[in-house]
């Protein structure tokens, strides 16, 4: 289908937070939420996936919801490596990692539950004053550092249970979804 579809909810919050906002969206799929956060108002969409095909996806659905031209980037990248070189600032960002990753075209492994904090670390630096960051992973178990993220300087609020729409009622663990910001 193109859509995670456990994500409904948290897309149309996206939506609901961006107006007049520069949104950026890693390991974006299929760019659907950026398309919220473009219909919702945001400023400027920064779209960034590894897979050239998924991309191609982001920039129809972009196109068929009247979202092109400079305003809505596409960048293919690995997003751990574009994140830790990139010098842009964003008001709303929405990561949704892999649970774990050690695809040859990455820099490094990746998993989530010994890599999120470092992850918020470098999110951070491109996260504007007052911004926010919507961190979603499927990783049962998954629990948060809050303690690491108090020593960044940050603050989570955790909204799995808003994000979750009644079709999951009968599996409530396949993902969990914070909202973080800087304290």
């Amino acid at each position: 289908t193109g859509l995670v579809r456990d994500h409904r909810l948290a897309r149309r919050m996206l939506g609901e937070m961006s107006k007049g906002k520069d949104f950026l969206n890693l390991f974006s799929y299929t760019g659907s939420a950026s398309v919220h956060a473009g219909l919702g108002g945001a400023r400027s969409t920064t779209t960034v996936d590894m897979s050239r095909t998924y991309l191609e996806w982001a920039e129809r659905n972009l196109r068929l919801n009247g979202l092109s031209g400079r305003a809505h980037r596409l960048i293919q990248a690995d997003c751990l490596g574009w994140l830790r070189e990139a010098n842009e600032q964003f008001d709303l960002i929405f990561i949704d990692p892999p649970t774990f990753s050690n695809s040859k075209r990455m820099e490094e492994s990746f998993d989530v539950q010994r890599d999120h904090v470092a992850l918020m670390k470098d999110l951070k630096r491109l996260l504007r004053k007052g911004g926010t960051i919507m961190f979603s992973n499927n990783k049962r178990g998954f629990r948060m550092d809050l303690e690491g993220l108090a020593e960044l300087g940050l603050t989570a609020q955790e909204i799995t249970q808003k994000t979750l729409s009644p079709d999951f009622a009968r599996n409530r663990q396949i993902h969990n979804c914070w909202l973080i910001r800087a304290a």
